[in-house]
């Protein structure tokens, strides 16, 4: 199956706070159609981003050099923002509420990314 404009028009926020990680993640997100939004590499800056640009999903890694991502869940949740963790941990280090979340493991292929979406949305 084809995924080439899974995320076609789509505004994706990039949290990331390694800088490969975070490339590879933009070439993945410009390969399925979709417009990076950042990167950003901490919580302050996704809130921001969050704020001004309003994204359509969000792509986000857990932990942003020791700071927890979640602030920036509860505000994407607050708004009906749909996201992906996209993260080195086990699913079982996030907290219950976040198990229903779509997970992806480290590194993130294009092909999985496509896959979350289309489920996802």
């Amino acid at each position: 199956m084809s995924h080439a404009l899974v995320l076609d028009g789509k505004n994706v926020l990039v949290v990331e706070d390694q800088y490969l990680v975070a490339e590879s993640m933009k070439r993945s997100v410009r390969d399925l159609g979709g417009k990076v939004l950042g990167p950003v590499s901490n919580v302050a800056a996704a809130l921001a981003m969050i704020e001004t640009e309003i994204p359509d999903l969000a792509l986000l890694d857990v932990n942003l050099g020791g700071e927890p991502i979640f602030p920036a869940v509860l505000e994407l949740n607050r708004r009906g923002i749909p996201y992906i963790f996209a993260t080195g941990y086990e699913l079982s280090v996030l907290s219950p509420e976040h198990h229903k979340a779509p997970h992806l493991e480290k590194p993130v292929t294009t092909r999985d990314l496509a896959e979350a979406v289309r489920k996802l949305l």
